[in-house]
């Protein structure tokens, strides 16, 4: 269902309509889609082509960080971040850089910087990090 929800807002084999993605998208979150949770939230968080509505996209945001969508959860910290929870915000961006995130690495060295986490959080960030990165790396996958 996200699938065809995507190719609505692409228009990819049918014609493009954003009402049909939403409705797709909430379809597919309903069935447990992570991705469309994700999808949602960007959709109001941007408001693209629906009213912007920060409730709703932290919400559908929040869905799928539970998930495990290591954006989402990424994106929350930010949310964290821009109300000034910074503790809060770091929780977020220690999750999701233990899954690799790139992102959320800089934002934490950041923190770090600024007094945000201890020079401990961020070590443990880099460890989990580069952990992540050597899990997702296989020889086949080099050779190709």
């Amino acid at each position: 269902m996200h699938m065809l929800g995507s190719r609505y807002f692409m228009g990819e084999g049918v014609p493009q309509d954003f009402r049909k993605t939403l409705e797709l998208y909430h379809q597919a979150s309903k069935l447990g889609c992570t991705k469309s949770h994700y999808s949602i939230g960007h959709v109001f968080y941007n408001g693209e082509w629906v009213e912007k509505d920060m409730k709703r996209a932290r919400y559908h945001w929040e869905c799928a960080a539970m998930e495990g969508h290591v954006l989402a959860r990424h994106n929350l910290g930010i949310f964290e971040e821009n109300a000034g929870n910074m503790s809060r915000a770091m929780k977020h961006f220690m999750i999701s850089a233990g899954f690799g995130d790139d992102d959320s690495l800089k934002k934490i060295r950041d923190g770090f910087s600024d007094g945000h986490a201890t020079k401990d959080d961020f070590e443990k960030a880099l460890r989990a990090h580069k952990e992540s990165i050597d899990e997702m790396q296989s020889d086949l996958r080099d050779e190709a």
